[in-house]
């Protein structure tokens, strides 16, 4: 409270006090004085209605004058709002009363000027207290009085409706005082912005001392307002600019200074010591913003510098390489490009600090690997000015320094090296004669040459080169060259380590990628992938052959970009390629991938991963069945698939679309089912072929559809066609595009039994197998295949339920499926030496090259792939009298 504000605010404060208090007491008096006013006339009004009315005379000559003015008095009372209505004989006998026990009592009082004729309100202690009373006599129809009427309302009363009122009178009182000591606080508040805090002797004080350091001081001094008005100029400050006695409050583009320098003043850029002509003085202007934020009032130093005048011309030429260097922090390293960031420092200091700059860099730096040590064999990576067509070594070519060459003695100790006089120097011009000679006939003479080092490595070398009337190259100019050099080496190693991390990544992407198609014959597929030019994204494409001779097709996309985003498509990948064996439909094959996403989810948010997760992938899966045509598709949050029928335009089939992978959304996923005919094309794809900066996912589809419609194109046109019409320019986003081409099973590679449910039906079914067989040339794998079917289909008449149907199909390789009614999946054991059965799960594992269960809607179907290139397998020669002997069964 020793500043001014909290002074005045402590003045202000009591006073408010006062005054609140004041009008509160007399607030409170005027209430007081008020009620009883009031109550004076209520109870004379009350007395004077009363014994006026027509009743009470023939009630005061009647027999039982209580009994008929009592209920009277009682409500002229209550509807008076006065506490009693009372009538008194002359004699002082009550005859009414509120309290039924003074009835028939006599009263003593000053009723004698009632009785004598005149109306009367009293203060005085009577039968219900200190009461305000008013009495008034009842006359005859001779003038006389025959009785008086009294009205009394108690002191208490009286208070209690003024109390009733304090309430409200001090929560005024209390808002007035908040609302003013809370004004009284806001002007303290910005009277303490205003003074900053000081105290009365203190802004004394720092006045005498400010005026007296602001006139004394040798340099001028401005404050400049936030409009570019001049608001204060000390006597320094008006003899160097020689600006008018009125300039104050006046603009500073009006006080007649040069251009330069009152546009310095009026803008809002801070500077240091910027040297600025003024008539016939050399100014250093200084200058520094008040306020942080906005725009705001500026002060400026002014400090002569005129017996420097003859140095202007360095003075000039220092503030162009400073603005050079500004220059180059905001041209050099605008990608992360070795080359094109070595292209930046070259373009950036021609032709402001040399006519041509060179640029040679290590091999393994532009591979984006750090150099292991200093060599010599340097590749040119920039060569740039106006004769870079003459310089002997073109972008691309690989430059062996002799050790004495001042580009190897730099690359060497690291330090810049001047070469003031090219054509005198017989290092730099052993290199190769020949090239020096067509450089020096071209009017190049003098040469920089700076190490470019980053972390205490050299990367290559920046070479600058002036030509023809440019002066020659100075000592006090290598240290621009080498902050300059120095700048972009920072540039060029920060490409270059993300030109390492963008090849790792992008190494790990297509290892996990798939590196080809696997051989099936349901699909003839295409595809193209094409990654983000701004680092390696998520997206994955798939092809998983299934059991009967089915297919699927699969795509994703994890959200983010990098390392973290190929691994974990990596992961879920693998994931899709494990829950694919266990053929499970595709919804169900989402919902666990599902499952297992925010399970990784959460372990890696239990460890601290800093939300690294897995949160945000999607996926599309489809399973395509030659021998029906049927596709099953679902997708998690995925763009869904457009189908393409033979000589038709694009479709887009509605899939139900549920949340992305990992949101724990809980929801069931769904699938859709549809019938193609042969020949038709699948196409899925990630949202980054119809996604980028311009096009939205409508318009998106809607290109895509005009992509695709069109004449009948093979899977792999298709994709040329979409890419060359979908791609953006700077694409954001990885594409993913895969294309398939629908084939049907011809029905004579089908055949199809129902078996009965008795053991007797497992001859006869063998038997059609075997001649069917046969028939397809594939008699020389009949024997294990008649091995398989007898086992599978025994088991399936044994331990399963009707309807039990046995097909065989020919495709790459031979499958045989049993299907029947039953859940039960079967379990393979290895049977004890004492077991009767148990064995032929094993054996049919023994024999056949792969075998599996699904599960369809109405029961579980078993099946077998035998190879059809070599024969019966080994494992049927050496078991053929084993299971001869050992036919029986296979428990599931």
């Amino acid at each position: 409270m020793h500043s001014l504000a909290g002074q005045v605010f402590l003045l202000e404060l009591p006073v408010v006090v006062l005054l609140v208090g004041a009008a509160l007491a007399a607030l409170v008096v005027q209430a007081r004085h008020a009620g009883l006013t009031d109550a004076r006339n209520r109870t004379l009004a009350a007395a004077e209605t009363f014994a006026h009315s027509p009743g009470v005379l023939p009630a005061l000559h009647g027999p039982d004058p209580t009994g008929v003015l009592q209920p009277g008095a009682e409500a002229a009372r209550k509807a008076a709002g006065v506490d009693a209505i009372i009538v008194y004989r002359l004699d002082g006998i009550t005859l009414t009363h509120s309290d039924p026990s003074q009835i028939g009592k006599h009263v003593i009082g000053p009723y004698a000027e009632a009785a004598a004729g005149r109306a009367f309100t009293r203060t005085f202690q009577g039968a219900l207290g200190p009461s305000v009373v008013s009495a008034v006599p009842v006359k005859g129809a001779d003038g006389s009085v025959v009785a008086v009427v009294s009205s009394p309302v108690t002191i208490g009363n009286v208070e209690h409706r003024v109390n009733r009122q304090l309430p409200l009178l001090f929560g005024g009182a209390a808002a007035a005082l908040a609302l003013a000591a809370g004004g009284a606080g806001l002007v303290s508040r910005r009277l303490l912005r205003q003074t900053h805090g000081l105290g009365p002797a203190e802004m004394t004080r720092m006045y005498e001392h400010h005026d007296a350091v602001l006139q004394a001081v040798r340099e001028g001094v401005l404050i400049v307002g936030s409009d570019g008005r001049l608001l204060l100029a000390n006597d320094e400050a008006r003899r160097l600019l020689n600006v008018p006695v009125d300039a104050e409050r006046r603009r500073i583009t009006d006080l007649g200074l040069e251009a330069d320098l009152a546009e310095l003043l009026a803008s809002d850029r801070p500077v240091t010591d910027e040297v600025h002509l003024a008539a016939d003085r050399l100014l250093a202007v200084s200058k520094r913003l008040t306020a942080s934020h906005g725009p705001a009032s500026c002060v400026v130093t002014l400090r002569d510098t005129t017996e420097l005048h003859a140095l202007s011309g360095r003075a000039e030429t220092a503030h162009e390489r400073l603005k050079l260097l500004h220059d180059a922090g905001g041209r050099v390293g605008t990608t992360l490009d070795v080359m094109r960031t070595a292209e930046e420092l070259a373009e950036v200091a021609v032709p402001r600090f040399a006519d041509v700059v060179t640029v040679e860099l290590l091999d393994p730096v532009l591979r984006g690997e750090e150099p292991s040590g200093t060599s010599t064999e340097m590749r040119s990576t920039a060569v740039i000015g106006r004769k870079a067509e003459h310089f002997p070594h073109p972008v691309g070519e690989l430059v062996r320094f002799v050790a004495a060459n001042p580009f190897a003695a730099g690359a060497d100790s690291g330090r810049a090296a001047l070469v003031a006089d090219l054509s005198s120097s017989d290092d730099w011009r052993g290199q190769d004669l020949e090239r020096a000679r067509r450089v020096l006939d071209h009017g190049i003479h003098s040469l920089i040459v700076v190490p470019l080092r980053a972390r205490g490595v050299v990367l290559g070398a920046a070479d600058f080169w002036r030509a023809n009337a440019s002066p020659v190259f100075e000592e006090e100019e290598v240290s621009f060259a080498e902050e300059l050099a120095a700048r972009a080496a920072v540039c060029i190693d920060n490409a270059r380590r993300y030109t390492r991390e963008h090849t790792m990544a992008v190494t790990l992407q297509r290892r996990l990628l798939p590196r080809g198609l696997p051989e099936q014959t349901a699909l003839e597929v295409a595809y193209r992938y094409l990654p983000a030019r701004a680092g390696v994204g998520g997206d994955w494409f798939d092809v998983i052959p299934l059991s009967g001779a089915r297919v699927a097709l699969v795509v994703g996309d994890v959200v983010g970009h990098g390392l973290h985003a190929a691994a974990t498509m990596g992961r879920l990948r693998t994931a899709v390629h494990n829950f694919s064996a266990l053929d499970m439909p595709p919804e169900e094959l989402l919902s666990r991938l599902d499952e297992l996403v925010t399970a990784i989810d959460a372990d890696e948010a239990a460890a601290g991963a800093n939300g690294q997760g897995i949160t945000g992938a999607t996926c599309q899966y489809a399973i395509y069945d030659p021998t029906s045509g049927q596709v099953a598709a679902a997708s998690a949050g995925h763009p869904g698939l457009a189908v393409i029928h033979p000589d038709k335009t694009p479709a887009f089939p509605r899939v139900p679309v549920s949340p992305p992978l990992g949101l724990g959304a809980g929801l069931p996923f769904q699938s859709a089912e549809l019938t193609v005919p042969e020949g038709s094309r699948l196409v899925l794809y990630t949202n980054g072929l119809i996604e980028d900066r311009v096009r939205g996912p409508d318009a998106g589809l809607e290109a895509l559809r005009g992509a695709l419609a069109g004449p009948d194109r093979t899977p792999e046109a298709t994709c040329t066609s979409v890419i060359e019409a979908m791609q953006p320019t700077q694409p954001r986003d990885d594409i993913a595009l895969l294309v398939a081409r629908t084939r049907r099973l011809d029905g004579a590679q089908v055949a199809e039994w129902d078996v009965p449910c008795d053991p007797a039906a497992v001859s006869p079914a063998r038997t059609a197998c075997v001649r069917r067989l046969e028939d397809w040339g594939l008699g020389q794998i009949a024997f294990t295949a008649e091995l398989i079917l007898s086992e599978l289909i025994t088991n399936a008449i044994r331990y399963g339920t009707e309807p039990i149907t046995v097909r065989l199909l020919r495709d790459r390789t031979l499958i045989c499926e049993v299907s029947d009614g039953s859940s039960s999946s079967p379990r393979l054991r290895r049977a004890k030496v004492t077991d009767e059965g148990g064995r032929g799960l094993f054996l049919v594992a023994q024999l056949a090259e792969r075998w599996g269960t699904r599960h369809t809607p109405t029961g579980k179907v078993i099946w077998t792939e035998q190879s059809l290139r070599n024969g019966a397998t080994p494992a049927a020669d050496g078991l053929g009298e084993m299971l001869l002997g050992q036919w029986d069964d296979t428990e599931l």
